[in-house]
């Protein structure tokens, strides 16, 4: 294989890998959804050795779930995974901002993407526009993971930031959003860290992480109560194929 046809190959499984992870954020993806390299391979026109390629990336991400026999599912995350993720992250961004080998370092120049992505997260939240929101939000805590010098915990970060969304975005369409569901501190966020006020940092992060779990808390009595009114249901089915349109972007 020549260097062009391998960076090719690259370029396109990245391109799927992407398209494919913005309709499991979006979701149009469903949890519980079941396709096979086939069926992608097919809707995108290509060969199936990059589609094999995205598929095995974003499993390895921890947003598909991969079976020999039945090909790939994107992954249902529950209301413990999603309570594990967000203590996960408050005790990592703890540490990075106590600990005195300085971990984190932050560059004046950045700060004015960071802050348009704080006031657009913001206002997209406020709007209820979830598709914005989720870009933003995103887009944000990946600017801000660059202050850290380590790059496997800013990796690390970021994975599990994705994750949460997979997990919200279903619920967020059924339920709405509003102030008890979503949080709005990105602003107030940025600018303590802009002064270098670590003590606000923690109270920032603390609200957070407090309004995660408290949102978890809800979820899960309310979870609770409609498995036990739906006890008498049967078996849910398996999950349809995916769908023949083609995906769409996250703004």
């Amino acid at each position: 294989m020549s260097p062009s046809a391998g960076v090719t190959r690259n370029t396109l499984r990245q391109q799927i890998a992407d398209a494919l992870r913005d309709e499991v954020l979006a979701g149009r993806l469903p949890p519980g959804r079941e396709f096979t390299v086939k069926q992608i391979a097919e809707q995108y026109g290509v060969s199936a050795t990059p589609v094999r390629e995205a598929l095995f990336d974003l499993s390895a991400q921890g947003l598909l779930a991969s079976d020999q026999h039945r090909g790939f599912q994107v992954r249902e995350f529950t209301v413990a995974d999603y309570r594990a993720m967000a203590e996960a992250r408050a005790l990592v961004v703890e540490g990075l901002f106590r600990d005195p080998a300085e971990r984190v370092a932050v560059r004046p120049e950045g700060l004015a993407s960071i802050r348009r992505r704080a006031a657009e997260a913001v206002r997209a939240a406020k709007g209820g526009d979830l598709d914005v929101l989720i870009g933003y939000d995103l887009r944000f805590w990946r600017e801000l993971g660059q202050f850290v010098l380590n790059p496997y915990i800013a990796d690390f970060l970021t994975r599990l930031r994705v994750q949460a969304w997979v997990f919200a975005v279903h619920r967020l369409r059924r339920d709405g959003m509003d102030e008890n569901v979503l949080w709005f501190g990105h602003e107030e966020l940025v600018e303590a860290i802009a002064r270098g006020d670590r003590e606000q940092v923690h109270a920032e992060m603390r609200s957070y992480y407090g309004h995660a779990l408290a949102w978890a808390d809800r979820l899960e009595v309310r979870e609770a109560e409609g498995n036990a009114e739906g006890s008498t249901d049967g078996p849910p089915g398996p999950g349809s194929a995916i769908p023949p349109e083609s995906p769409g972007h996250c703004a």
